[in-house]
């Protein structure tokens, strides 16, 4: 068995989630972690057994050599950290969001093009249980093949307080672009995933709690290559009723040509085919770790196919494609108008790859 060495690069809130996913991944030995704070990548280290301690990634990268790095920091050090991974010829997994700009997220993508190293970007909503299914049930055809529509409603309510997300993740505070840049981009990749590309979108943005910087309230809709329309409601300041409503974030009705399926935030799933009454939908799914434990499904996806050679399912050069969605969305809002999503940038990165090909 090929046993991959990472080492982990950040301690923050979400970090447990990903130390507890890689103890668990046979394939894989955590020998080091990094955090500027060295006493917290300390406690982690004890915590989750992940080897030796550094303040200094360039020092752990030079001493233990790895073969990946799992970067789980907030997205304004990224571009450095990949360019140091590049340097020292380490494959990466980055946590989203992927950079503070798109101009920054090509630039990453090409570094990474031009090392011939790979990238995966940690976007694991698509790995939740719930959605791997309905990707499955779409695919059999028991509900034909035409998509109407997408809908998701999301109310977390951990966004009313006059200091909300300090005790979690206070960065969210000082984000002016928050809930679509931060949250709503996991919906982005979603919906992609069931519905296909995206042509078209027209949001409506607002910021309800006036203690932070950025939107906590979206509502979106989007048009499918194939013909589906999706939207997106949603807003961290108002609570819904899920016990727990961190578990699937809220709600989704997916219509097709001969019924509907529906997610509820509890995890369960059930059918409707037309004309007939609504059925539960039997899967099995564990509530560990996160969301359904999506974060061990993407981390195993990730160190199998660098194992395999297979694509990343989130390969960096396919995730930009979310990016530019999501700068069409804010693009809308300050046209006030729907706007079409261009993807003309992306051009460069396939001339680049041709290029390094060569």
């Amino acid at each position: 068995m090929v046993k991959l060495k990472g080492v982990c690069i950040g301690a923050g809130y979400f970090s447990q989630f990903h130390f507890d996913a890689w103890n668990r991944i046979k394939e894989v030995e955590i020998i080091g972690i990094c955090d500027l704070d060295k006493q917290r990548a300390e406690r982690a280290s004890q915590q989750f057994h992940l080897g030796k301690v550094y303040s200094s990634a360039e020092k752990m990268f030079a001493e233990l050599r790895p073969d990946f790095v799992d970067i789980i920091t907030p997205p304004d050090n990224h571009l450095p950290l990949v360019s140091l991974s590049i340097e020292y010829g380490v494959h990466i997994i980055c946590q989203k969001p992927l950079a503070i700009s798109f101009t920054e997220a090509l630039e990453m993508a090409c570094l990474v093009n031009h090392s011939g190293l790979r990238l995966m970007v940690h976007e694991n909503w698509r790995f939740q249980p719930w959605y791997q299914e309905i990707k499955k049930i779409l695919g059999s055809g028991k509900l034909g093949n035409t998509l109407h529509t997408i809908n998701f409603r999301m109310r977390t309510g951990d966004g009313w307080r006059q200091d909300a997300y300090r005790c979690r993740q206070p960065y969210f505070r000082e984000m002016k672009r928050f809930l679509v840049y931060e949250t709503g981009i996991h919906f982005i990749d979603t919906f992609r995933f069931l519905a296909g590309e995206v042509t078209k979108v027209y949001s409506v943005l607002k910021r309800l709690n006036p203690k932070i910087k950025g939107e906590d309230f979206a509502w979106v809709q989007f048009h499918f290559a194939k013909g589906g329309i999706g939207f997106l409601d949603a807003n961290r300041y108002n609570e819904g009723n899920a016990m727990n409503p961190r578990l699937t974030f809220g709600e989704l009705l997916l219509e097709t040509s001969k019924g509907n399926i529906r997610l509820y935030n509890n995890g369960a799933l059930t059918l409707q085919c037309l004309g007939e009454k609504e059925e539960k939908y039997r899967y099995a799914f564990s509530d560990r770790g996160f969301m359904g434990d999506c974060v061990y499904a993407t981390q195993k996806h990730f160190s199998d196919a660098l194992v395999s050679g297979a694509n990343f399912k989130t390969d960096i050069n396919a995730y930009l494609h979310n990016l530019c969605v999501l700068e069409a969305i804010y693009n809308s809002v300050e046209e006030k108008s729907p706007v079409v999503v261009d993807y003309s940038a992306l051009h460069k990165i396939k001339v680049f790859q041709k290029t390094a090909n060569k």
